[in-house]
């Protein structure tokens, strides 16, 4: 499937939920970030992922400072890269990006704050900087 075909399906709804999973989420990000000023990227991406989370019946699962935290993760990497890649490129480069249990956000969150409900409604920066 396309990028722009992706976008597509996602926005109209017609993707199913039981088929979408992390690694589809950092694609989609992907693909946004690919077509969109970044800003706009975010809006877009975080304002899709609330409908289908709410068309799946499921809108408390919407998690603000995950949606934000991976997508700026995407654009830097996006933006470090020597060249523009495609997203099978770009996922072989980052395959940490890719993993959801014990995936990167660990190192820069603690489980208790992606745990709460003010994580859930708005961004919140990193806590585990400088810590160790």
């Amino acid at each position: 499937m396309t990028g722009e075909e992706l976008i597509a399906q996602f926005e109209s709804s017609a993707t199913p939920a039981d088929g979408f999973h992390h690694a589809d989420h950092v694609r989609l990000a992907f693909e946004y970030l690919c077509r969109y000023p970044a800003l706009e990227a975010l809006e877009g991406f975080s304002d899709a992922l609330k409908r289908f989370a709410a068309a799946q019946g499921k809108a408390e699962r919407y998690h603000e400072t995950i949606t934000w935290a991976y997508l700026l993760l995407v654009r830097e990497r996006m933006a470090r890269a020597d060249r523009a890649q495609s997203w099978e490129e770009f996922a072989e480069r980052n395959p940490d990006l890719l993993r959801w249990k014990g995936g990167i956000l660990d190192r820069f969150y603690r489980k208790e704050t992606l745990d709460s409900d003010l994580a859930r409604m708005v961004f919140l920066f990193p806590d585990l900087i400088g810590l160790s």
